[in-house]
């Protein structure tokens, strides 16, 4: 698996070299969903080989893309993308939130196995959840519909903080939406960029969305 994650990371055009600890632990991080997805059904994808790019480089393309030091996942699942991206930047800060209990044992191990000390892993719905430090970026994973990540999470960032949003194809009727349920002087999308992930056939999408403080 190691030599299949360090091909699809150089055909994703991301630099995180063989020899670092990181595509290491990308590697057991698959393992270890595998492991605990036969017990905890975290994910449909069965196949480990699949994880690899439709789990790790799935979330890591997002990189090139974000700006800051503290980032928060909300609905993180078993830790996506926050997991994969918190291993590929140790000098940055993550908490991974989500409301299932099993999910965030599963994040917890996962840190302690690995080592992982810029995460914390939280059980909260993400309206019920406050951090008075606030974050440089809001990201989410197939989490909800742009207008509800806004309205649900707006507390969340640091003024002038960003919002990133993981979807599928081109969500063209949520970016419509977003001008009727909020004001240009509130939030402002940025950009929409398609993503490419290898030996993924389906659409990526990453919408960026500044909030105006």
């Amino acid at each position: 698996m190691q030599k299949k994650l360090a091909e699809l990371i150089e055909r994703a055009g991301l630099t995180i070299a063989p020899e670092q600890q990181q595509q290491q632990q990308l590697v057991r991080l698959v393992e270890l969903l595998d492991k605990w997805n036969k017990a905890y059904n975290l994910t449909s994808v069965r196949n480990p080989q699949q994880m690899l790019s439709r789990h790790i480089v799935d979330s890591l393309v997002v990189l090139p893309y974000l700006q800051g030091e503290r980032f928060i996942d909300v609905g993180t699942g078993p830790g996506l993308p926050g997991l994969p991206l918190a291993i590929a930047q140790p000098d940055k800060e993550f908490v991974l939130l989500d409301s299932l209990g099993k999910r965030i044992r599963f994040i917890r191990q996962v840190c302690h196995e690995l080592g992982l000390k810029n995460v914390k892993a939280v059980q909260s719905r993400v309206e019920d959840f406050a951090d008075p430090t606030k974050f440089d970026g809001v990201i989410s994973r197939a989490f909800a519909s742009l207008s509800d990540m806004l309205n649900w999470c707006q507390h969340l960032p640091k003024p002038q903080g960003k919002f990133y949003a993981l979807k599928g194809v081109y969500p063209e009727a949520e970016i419509t939406a977003l001008a009727t349920d909020f004001s240009a002087e509130k939030f402002q999308v940025d950009d929409v960029i398609a993503l490419q992930v290898p030996e993924v056939d389906a659409e990526r999408h990453l919408v960026i969305i500044s909030t105006r403080g």
